[in-house]
């Protein structure tokens, strides 16, 4: 199954809940159905998304490949949904070998290696060529070399998890000027906090359950999120606008455990990396499609989209120390890569 139709990759964002219930507790066991005996190598992959996610459909794939191409020599058997656990428990697992390999967002192991949040700068990426040529470049390298010293490892190729855009109630965002004093809400990231305060809003963190009762009853004016977020909470109910913003960008780093990895000998290795990677380009272009997708149908229920340009929302970011505070913490030689891709920054 080389491509995805849209349809179906909405459907299943929104019926995550039910595509999750249907897989609880048994794990989807993916490998070739043709192969009786036993693997060699048995590996667990856990995630956070829905079985029918385009995640998951491309990791299908990949474990159906690397079960054919090592004569079953190696299978995945994937739990989805949080089937063990919320992202902290993964993490833990895949570090301590419980899984074999997990798929956090980059914010979510920037807990254990605070440099591979440095994707989520704000307003750092302008397009996804930005984030491709920096990510599968130089600046992935040193965060992937970051990763392999707490005993996990990355494959070459992140997976995507999409840009984040801004929605709003009164009016469109334009201008950084338009952020002062806005009442948005945000998630628990000290980065997106830190940002929006930087841009003079009044940011707050809820609990995504509540955004959509917060912006009907204007207890916050705005919010953010990708767009397949906003369609499937049906947030175009009660916002009347949409920036494109771009503002921050977050991928999966898929990752395994260190000393799984290694164990695996260097052909089985080759065959597994080759799999992994070849999915990841696969579900980039199925993130790329759906969202355009979802752009088309929010304007068909009334959401109006803008353009902002990048540039009056990352001079203020400047002026405000936002940059310099940031590029302080994640430090110099990371900060260049950054900017070798993006252009100046601080």
């Amino acid at each position: 199954m080389n491509h995805l139709s849209r349809r179906s990759m909405l459907k299943a964002l929104a019926s995550a809940p039910a595509a999750g219930a249907l897989a609880a507790g048994t794990g989807a066991l993916i490998g070739m159905p043709g192969i009786a005996r036993a693997a060699e190598y048995e590996l667990k992959y856990g995630n956070n998304l829905p079985l029918t996610h385009p995640l998951n459909v491309r990791a299908q794939e990949a474990a159906d490949r690397i079960a054919k191409e090592t004569n079953g020599r190696v299978s995945i058997q994937i739990f989805p949904n949080n089937q063990l656990g919320g992202d902290t428990d993964m993490l833990s697992q895949v570090r301590n070998g419980g899984i074999t390999f997990f798929t956090p967002s980059a914010l979510v192991i920037a807990t254990l290696v605070p440099v591979a949040a440095i994707n989520a700068v704000g307003f750092a990426f302008s397009d996804y060529s930005q984030v491709w040529a920096a990510m599968d470049g130089k600046l992935g390298g040193h965060v992937r070399n970051a990763i392999s010293k707490v005993g996990l490892y990355a494959f070459e190729k992140m997976w995507d998890n999409g840009f984040r855009q801004m929605t709003s109630g009164a009016k469109p965002i334009e201008t950084a000027a338009d952020m002062n004093g806005l009442k948005i809400r945000v998630p628990v990231s000290p980065l997106s906090i830190a940002m929006f305060k930087a841009l003079s809003a009044a940011p707050a963190s809820l609990q995504f359950s509540e955004v959509y009762s917060s912006l009907q009853t204007r207890i916050v004016d705005a919010q953010e999120n990708p767009l397949p977020i906003i369609q499937v909470a049906k947030l175009y109910e009660v916002q009347k606008y949409c920036a494109l913003s771009n503002h921050i960008w977050d991928g999966f780093w898929f990752i395994a455990n260190g000393r799984a990895w290694n164990g695996l000998p260097p052909d089985l290795q080759k065959i597994v990396a080759g799999a992994i990677n070849d999915a990841g380009m696969k579900q980039r272009e199925d993130i790329k499609a759906l969202n355009q997708s979802v752009q088309a149908d929010l304007q068909s229920k009334g959401l109006t989209f803008n353009q902002p340009s990048p540039d009056s929302f990352r001079a203020k970011l400047r002026d405000s120390g936002f940059y310099s505070e940031w590029k302080g913490r994640f430090g110099d030689e990371a900060w260049g890569l950054l900017e070798s891709a993006v252009g100046k920054l601080a």
